[in-house]
């Protein structure tokens, strides 16, 4: 595989989250959802408890709130160049944050772009919206409807940054990491 790093990406709800774990508990170096970095910080901090089923909440400056994904997941991906392992998973990437933006409709800058620009991914898989799995609860507030349209964003800002997303099946968890291991072995 060589020094290979990856992105598994897609809509809430769509099981990307366990194929990261799957992939962890293989072996497989993993960095987890920045997200769920700046949830446990806020709970260090004292913040209350609402806050851990949804890390929004305690956001008052939105644009602040996606510099720091931006900083968080840039900081993951030059982690990955500094350790020994063939291949690196990452739950999101860089460009998940513009395509979250893009479809909470706020502006961003040339910085985000430049991240990235500079900072790139060898492959990216995309896990599609799967109605027959998807529970909206209080950690996953948006409806299906909604995680299709968030998938949509998702191929578009990869495919704008010159990725070809290559979508999981819909299949059972270590169906979907031996199709991404398999995949990743034909590249």
């Amino acid at each position: 595989m060589g020094k290979n790093k990856v992105v598994i990406t897609g809509a809430p709800g769509t099981g990307k989250t366990s194929i990261v774990n799957g992939l962890e508990s293989k072996g497989f170096y993993c960095f987890h959802e920045i997200i769920r970095d700046m949830t446990s910080k806020a709970k260090q901090e004292g913040q209350s408890e609402e806050y851990i089923s949804n890390p929004l909440v305690f956001v008052d400056d939105a644009m602040q709130f996606n510099k720091d994904l931006l900083q968080g997941r840039t900081a993951h991906f030059q982690q990955s160049l500094k350790i020994d392992v063939p291949v690196s998973f990452f739950d999101r990437g860089i460009p998940d944050v513009l395509a979250y933006m893009d479809f909470f409709g706020q502006t961003y800058d040339q910085h985000f772009i430049s991240h990235c620009e500079n900072h790139r991914y060898d492959s990216v898989f995309i896990v599609p919206p799967w109605q027959e799995i998807y529970v909206s609860d209080n950690e996953r507030l948006e409806t299906f409807e909604e995680a299709e349209s968030i998938h949509h964003s998702l191929m578009k800002t990869y495919t704008q940054f010159g990725y070809n997303p290559i979508e999981v099946p819909k299949d059972a968890v270590p169906n979907r990491i031996d199709f991404i291991l398999e995949t990743l072995n034909e590249l």
